[in-house]
């Protein structure tokens, strides 16, 4: 048999890694602690709309939502729609004068009087307006979307009147500019205005600087929330658009795709992040058609997780449109409001203006040292898989570290490092499992007691985790700047992560078990196993036990990442709400329910002497939970302390999880022996 031996030289340069990644996940730590405040946002036009349909005075409806918890409202574009709802401003067609003309309806003789004089035309559009402040922001608005050429004035007696050249269906649904009256209503009642202006049509520097122009005598402005599928500025004026988010020390205001990756696409979002120091916030939402689904104990629990796993310390709350039993509408969304206020305070959150990341990069030497380290480890199991020389340990090990390192040093790799990350999260579960073989390997003294079973196997699970979440550690650092913070890049390879350590243990366990029993002499190399693996004879319950297995698979695979691929059960979705509730961080299924408990069966395999293909198995579903553990630690958007603490909440519910799966096997284990022994007596 072959004997491993793990290269104390190897080991070093692991743990020289490590000390390289701690170092920066302690400054990770700092900056995300640094950064605890939420902001709570309402849009201000689901507030009066609130307050219309419950016949209250809008000023006193946000004075309670202010007193609820919400900090800021949201301030949109408005209409020509909007404006005239409110009575502010007065939009017709032409044909629709014209038309009162000839019905002998048309009352005003300002009207009349255009009408005679021919100035009214059928395709245009006509407005008026009694507030003069907000009537000249429409003038204005309208000259800039469209031209001068579109957009007269006409007289009719003192009063001005726009006339538009576009479809009045059209037009009065176009976003014209963030009105004035409403920031100045928003700030005015203690709230910070959440600015959401689009972007122009040939947006030129011009346009940018109107809108920030119409900011300018606003002072609450906390941050900038674009509408569209652009940024405003997007493509030839970022820059310019940049400048002013400088200039007033304005946030980004980044919404959260649905699927829970990244954000909605809004062209030029990523440029504007990086060229404002990364001064940008994570927004969250829950979907509008979900929202009316959950009940409040559920959606407040849901901002609560959110916030804390998700970097997001925006929230923008829907109101809810239907009142709870036994209250009023406006009672249930300010118990709504002020529920997730004090469970945010309560889970450690400051309620404000939204708190940033600062800039932060770690060392390009700390990553160069942690090059090093995976290096040594990828080297290691190489040698665990064939021994080989020292010194050729040695030149692959300077060969492909310098190539690795140089351009980290140089102050680029992002590809080297996204590579170095994936290599950690793949290599250390598979070196801590082969850690594992090489030490059951030698246990000379079988059929130990049920007692002792588990009395090994809750240190030896303690260690392996410790030895896979080496690997946690270097992923967190190799991707801990603010950019992974904030989810503008992500970890490459989630799947790959989660199949190719099933591949990896695979190789280690055959090159020192015997999958199958072989003829004395003969060879048992990978090559061998394989080949008596495919001659292996077919029968119907070998192709159940690979029909279950592909399911399996399927499931394991569709259940990662974030594209919509596999279901989760409704049953799950309660023990998930309920794990979130009583632990910190809520552990994953497939490590305390499959992974660990595998781990404790695989120990009782090695000590009972089940056969080896059993015991592969075993070892291959422990090899599921050291792997998810370390993957945990490739979302970057959650705090580091966080995933860590995950693992460990892991570990505390898979060792019950597991001890409950030993005795199960040692119960049906002895009345399958009761059940033959009677059998045997009845024959």
């Amino acid at each position: 048999m072959t004997h491993f031996k793990y290269n104390r030289v190897l080991l070093v340069l692991i743990m020289v890694g490590l000390l390289a990644a701690l170092t920066i996940g302690w400054q990770r730590h700092q900056v995300e602690e640094n950064n605890t405040t939420v902001e709570l946002i309402m849009d201000y036009e689901d507030v009066v709309e609130l307050a219309q349909v419950e016949g209250v005075p809008v000023q006193r409806l946000l004075a309670q939502v202010k007193a609820a918890g919400i900090t800021s409202l949201a301030v949109y574009e408005t209409t020509l729609e909007k404006l005239n709802k409110s009575g502010k401003v007065t939009a017709v067609s032409g044909a629709q004068i014209l038309h009162q003309q000839r019905l002998g309806t048309l009352s005003d003789p300002a009207w009349g009087s255009l009408v005679e004089a021919g100035s009214i035309k059928s395709e245009d559009v006509y407005i008026t307006g009694q507030d003069q402040a907000v009537f000249a922001e429409v003038k204005s608005d309208l000259i800039r979307r469209l031209d001068d050429e579109r957009v007269t004035v006409l007289y009719a007696g003192n009063r001005q009147v726009l006339a538009v050249k576009a479809s009045f269906e059209k037009v009065e649904k176009w976003n014209l500019g963030l009105p004035t009256d409403e920031m100045q209503e928003v700030v005015s009642q203690g709230f910070f205005v959440v600015a959401r202006p689009t972007n122009y049509t040939k947006v030129q520097a011009e346009d940018v600087q109107a809108v920030f122009d119409r900011l300018a005598p606003i002072e609450q402005v906390s941050s900038i929330m674009f509408v569209g599928d652009e940024i405003l500025g997007y493509p030839d004026a970022v820059a310019v658009t940049a400048n002013y988010f400088k200039q007033r020390q304005l946030t980004l205001a980044m919404i959260e795709h649905p699927l829970q990756l990244q954000f909605v696409k809004q062209e030029g979002l990523m440029q504007l992040a990086a060229a404002n120091q990364y001064q940008a916030a994570r927004v969250y939402v829950i979907p509008k058609d979900e929202q009316p689904k959950l009940k409040i104990d559920e959606a407040v629990q849901r901002w609560v997780v959110t916030d804390q796993e998700r970097n997001i310390r925006m929230n923008l709350m829907r109101k809810y449109d239907k009142p709870e039993a036994g209250k009023t509408l406006i009672e249930t969304n300010l118990e709504y409001i002020s529920r997730v206020s004090q469970a945010l305070k309560e889970a450690g959150f400051t309620i404000g203006r939204a708190g940033t990341y600062q800039p932060f990069f770690p060392n390009s030497w700390l990553l160069a040292l942690i090059c090093v380290g995976a290096t040594a480890a990828g080297v290691l199991y190489l040698t665990l898989l064939r021994p080989f020389a020292a010194k050729y340990q040695y030149l692959l090990l300077v060969v492909i570290a310098a190539l690795l390192a140089f351009p980290l040093i140089k102050g680029s790799g992002m590809l080297v490092r996204q590579a170095v990350a994936l290599t950690s999260a793949i290599i250390f579960p598979v070196l801590a499992m082969t850690w594992q073989l090489d030490r059951w390997k030698q246990i000379t003294a079988p059929n130990a007691s049920l007692l002792r079973i588990i009395g090994i196997a809750i240190p030896s699970l303690a260690i392996t985790l410790a030895l896979s979440i080496i690997g946690g550690f270097y992923v967190a650092a190799m991707l801990g700047d603010v950019r992974y913070f904030l989810e503008m890049e992500i970890f490459r390879g989630v799947k790959l992560t989660f199949v190719a350590p099933l591949l990896l243990i695979s190789l280690s366990f055959l090159v020192r078990y015997e999958l199958f029993k072989t003829a004395p002499g003969e060879s048992r190399n990978i090559w061998q196993q394989a080949i008596k693996i495919l001659d292996f004879p077919v029968q119907i319950k070998t192709l159940l036990v690979f029909g279950a297995a592909a399911v399996a698979a399927w499931v394991f695979v569709g259940r990662s990442g974030h594209t919509a691929g596999v279901p989760v059960p409704a049953i799950e979705l309660k023990m998930r709400a309920f794990l979130e509730q009583v632990m910190y961080a809520r552990p994953r299924e497939k490590e305390f329910m499959i992974g660990h408990p595998a781990f404790f069966l695989a120990v009782m395999a090695v000590y009972r002497q089940w056969p080896a293909a059993l015991l592969y198995g075993l070892v291959v579903l422990a090899t599921i939970a050291q792997g998810s553990l370390v993957e945990t630690f490739a979302h970057l958007r959650t705090p580091i302390f966080m995933s860590f603490v995950r693992a460990l909440d892991g570990l505390a519910v898979g060792l019950i999880f597991g001890i409950i799966a030993v005795l199960g096997a040692h119960i049906l284990y002895y009345i399958a022996f009761a059940l033959g022994r009677g059998t045997a007596k009845h024959e």
